[in-house]
């Protein structure tokens, strides 16, 4: 494969244990140096099935996505097909499952054997996840720990149902059982996400044999920042035994060069989550939407938009200044971190003003229609953008109530000072002869 850029070259490194209880190691994981491609896997299973799914899992991922090598070239080079790579991983999942699931067929003691799967693949630019299960990955960016998959388990399930707190999940029970497994049956459903990445990230793939001990999710970081890189995925290991370490335990740690201060990524994420219409989605989500995203340059005094033409994105200032004009008067000069144009995601109205670049600047574009489209695909992002619409057009509703109540009280107190003024002018003219 082709080079990473400087500094970006993923330094990976992996540790597993039975734990303190079990009496088999049923956890696999893959760190394939030359694909850049991690994988952690979770068997489960009677009759040592556990360990038979998690190696077929690693096994036949590997040998999908090595087969299909060209594919992430081409990528590489051009940029292009970030939904074929996507694809690509998800159909590694799937066949890993139909193998597994056919050995079961063929051999009645593994019936109903199946793994978890958190799989990450790293290109020089972007990161890729594939995902079934309970198995986590996580993202340690700035200092601040990012969940990038979503557990699909029951505990998980009845949280986000609301028939259970967060905080009662350690001690619930069945806190151990997965609604969704590779091999169980022929098929099952994969969740995918494709990101950008940067200097100093680190990742950590995990079983839940670890995560089940720890205290929280910034833990991640302080036993990352803590400890000598070479030293993190057994530090993590023994964490979860010295708590009781009542599962297989399985840490795959990734690291990318050095860490580049106040870098791009963060810059968008940050302004993204700065937004009113986007304040209530997580991390993952705001990379979903980051990812309709376009961005686009423009020199000083370039028309971004005008007065009367069509709605149809939002606009954020990631270098420059924009500056928003009436009629030759400046409304309003925005800089990096600033937005405008939002109104256009709710209805097709004209713009209402200009939009110039006052010097040179970079903006990012999010368009009506893809967004809509990802809403579509996404119920819970297209919940939680209803619900911010619905907060901003009350908050603009509230703010037009005051300025006209505003306007009106300073109308009654023009009026009446008219009113004293020509009474004034009456008292003290001249009567007629």
């Amino acid at each position: 494969m082709s080079e990473t850029p400087e500094g970006m070259e993923p330094i990976a490194l992996a540790y597993t244990d039975i734990g303190r209880v079990k009496d088999a190691n049923e956890d696999r994981f893959l760190v394939d140096k030359r694909l850049r491609l991690y994988v952690v896997a979770d068997g489960m299973g009677g009759h040592a099935a556990g360990e038979v799914a998690s190696e077929t899992a690693v096994t036949e991922i590997r040998r999908y996505v090595q087969e299909r090598e060209a594919l992430l070239q081409e990528f590489i080079r051009t940029g292009e097909g970030r939904d074929e790579v996507l694809e690509m991983l998800e159909l590694a999942v799937r066949t890993a499952g139909r193998a597994i699931f056919e050995i079961a067929q063929a051999e009645p003691e593994k019936r109903g054997m199946g793994t978890t799967v958190s799989l990450l693949l790293l290109t020089p630019t972007r990161g890729f996840i594939a995902h079934v299960g309970d198995s986590r990955v996580y993202l340690v960016r700035d200092n601040e720990v990012f969940q990038l998959t979503e557990d699909h388990s029951l505990i998980n399930e009845l949280i986000k149902r609301g028939k259970l707190r967060p905080e009662e999940a350690a001690t619930a029970p069945y806190k151990n059982a997965v609604t969704r497994a590779v091999g169980v049956y022929a098929d099952v459903e994969v969740d995918t996400l494709d990101f950008e990445i940067a200097p100093g990230d680190d990742f950590l793939l995990c079983s839940d044999g670890l995560t089940g001990h720890l205290r929280d999710d910034r833990e991640i970081a302080e036993i990352l920042k803590g400890n000598d890189f070479v030293a993190v995925p057994k530090t993590f290991v023994e964490v979860a035994n010295q708590r009781g370490g009542k599962d297989n335990i399985t840490s795959v740690v990734v690291h990318l060069g050095q860490a580049e201060a106040g870098h791009e990524i963060a810059l968008k994420v940050n302004t993204l989550r700065n937004m009113p219409l986007f304040q209530h989605l997580s991390y993952v989500e705001l990379v979903e939407v980051l990812n309709i995203a376009e961005l686009q340059a423009f020199k000083a005094g370039e028309i971004v938009f005008r007065e009367g033409d069509a709605g149809d994105a939002l606009y954020l200032v990631l270098e420059g200044r924009i500056r928003i004009e009436k009629n030759g008067v400046e409304l309003a000069l925005l800089g990096p971190g600033g937005h405008f144009g939002e109104m256009a995601l709710m209805d097709k109205t004209t713009r209402s003003a200009d939009a110039v670049a006052a010097y040179d600047a970079r903006v990012m574009a999010v368009s009506r229609r893809p967004l809509f489209l990802l809403m579509r695909k996404d119920k819970e992002i297209a919940v939680k953008l209803l619900w911010c619409f619905v907060q901003v057009l009350n908050m603009r509703l509230r703010n037009t109530s005051a300025d006209l109540s505003a306007a009106r009280t300073e109308n009654v107190e023009l009026q009446d000072l008219l009113g004293l003024e020509a009474e004034a002018d009456d008292g003290d003219g001249v009567e007629p002869a």
